[in-house]
Parts: structure tokens; sequence; C-alpha cells
């Protein structure tokens, strides 16, 4: 199966254990929920899997391959395909420009670039968008062409960081019939942390929770609701 694993994953930071021995499973065409307090180690984790971070102990492997030590290029290039909490465009480019940028990362010609760039836009519905600077955009549609940048590597693996954050009621229930989309649409796996819980629990197939560098629960969006500790150390409420 065209899986993405870790495995007893470590991170120390000056003494600190910013990861401790956590795991994580994601398979081509799931979306995997990855919540938990501020500190948790959500994007920690996810900077190990993108090639970010290299852990301190643990591995990462896609099928046979392993993958912890390689650049985020080489991660790129086999198909792992990250979003930041800030979405990092390139502000004095156009926003075609952006996603082209995404394409030409792929090592596909210029002009197959523009073309594929102006048919991503196009689809997210950013095509009104496309000659402004990239600078000129609000917060959201900031985020949304990040996503379309990373979808223009037609990525096996989309890890996405916070991606509705602060989006609106409206704007985030729209996300979640995107991201659903993307699932369909690229055959990809998705990881999708996210704090608004909402956004989590209608999109995601499986949730894992993580607090204090370790997971705490893994399972469906109803049965990680229920899970008491999971109610008191993260959903606040007391059992």
């Amino acid at each position: 199966m065209d899986r993405l694993d870790a495995a007893r994953v470590d991170v120390g930071f000056e003494g600190v254990r910013a990861l401790d021995g956590v795991g994580l499973t994601l398979a081509r065409g799931e979306i995997l929920g990855l919540i938990g307090p501020n500190g948790a180690g959500k994007t920690t984790l996810v900077n190990v899997l993108s090639g970010f971070l290299r852990p301190t102990a643990g591995r990462v492997t896609l099928g046979a391959r392993r993958l912890d030590g390689l650049t985020p290029q080489q991660l790129g290039r086999a198909g792992i395909v990250r979003t930041f909490q800030n979405a990092r465009l390139f502000g004095g480019l156009s926003v075609a420009d952006n996603v082209e940028i995404g394409a030409l990362g792929r090592g596909v010609g210029r002009r197959r670039a523009r073309r594929e760039a102006l048919a991503l836009l196009e689809w997210l519905g950013l095509d009104g968008y496309a000659d402004i600077p990239a600078k000129a955009l609000p917060f959201g549609l900031e985020r949304r062409v990040g996503i379309a940048r990373a979808l223009a590597l037609d990525p096996r693996f989309l890890l996405l960081d916070e991606p509705a954050a602060g989006l609106g009621e409206a704007e985030a229930q729209e996300f979640v019939g995107l991201v659903a989309e993307i699932g369909k649409r690229y055959a990809c796996g998705i990881l999708l942390i996210e704090h608004n819980m909402p956004v989590v629990m209608r999109v995601c197939h499986r949730v894992q929770v993580l607090a204090g560098g370790r997971t705490l629960a893994v399972g469906t969006p109803d049965a990680v609701q229920a899970d008491a500790a999971v109610r008191q150390a993260y959903l606040g409420v007391k059992h």
C-alpha cells in the first residue's frame, strides 16, 4: 500500500522533548486530522514529515523507502507536499506566478506550468486574481493560493498546517468541501492540522490527538470526541 508512516519519532530542542515516540500512519485517499493544544508538537511532526526538521530518533517511510534525512525538495519530488501556517507566498509576484513556481518545481516546462497554474486557479475560483500581486491578497485568499501552489506539485500526500485559521464560519464550511474534493481529485492522503474542531470532525476520516509531544488518542471523529482523556486534556470537558 502507498502509505506514509512515522514510527517512534523523537525530537528534542535544548533538553526539551517536543516529540516523544510519536507514530503516524496516513494512506492515500485518507484525510487524517492532527489536533492538540498549542505546544503539543503538531507542527514539529509536520516539519519532520516534510523534511524541514530531522528527528532525533525514529524513522519516516513511504512504503519501503526511508525518508527521514531527505531535504524538503527531495520529499516534494517524492510527492510529499506541505503548506505553512503563514502562506509564504512571493509577495512581489502575481498569484499565477506563485502557483506556476509549484508546477516548475515538479520539473515540467514553463508553458505547461503556466497552463496548469491557470487551470488550478480556475478550479479553485481564483482565476480572477491571477494577475494580482500576491501581497495584495486578503488573508483567506493567501491561504487558498498557498494550497494551489502545493497542488501544482501534484502531491501524493498533502500536509496542511492550520489552513482554516482565521476563516469565518461560511469560509470554513466552504473549506471543508474543498479538502474533501482535493482528496478525491488527487487521490492523495491529506494530513490536516487544525484548531477548528467543526472542520476537523466534518471532513476527517480519522483524528490523532497529540498532547505534550505524545499521542493521546487515534480514532474516528466520534470516538475521539467521546474519549474521556481527550475531552479533559483538549476539548475542555471534565469527566
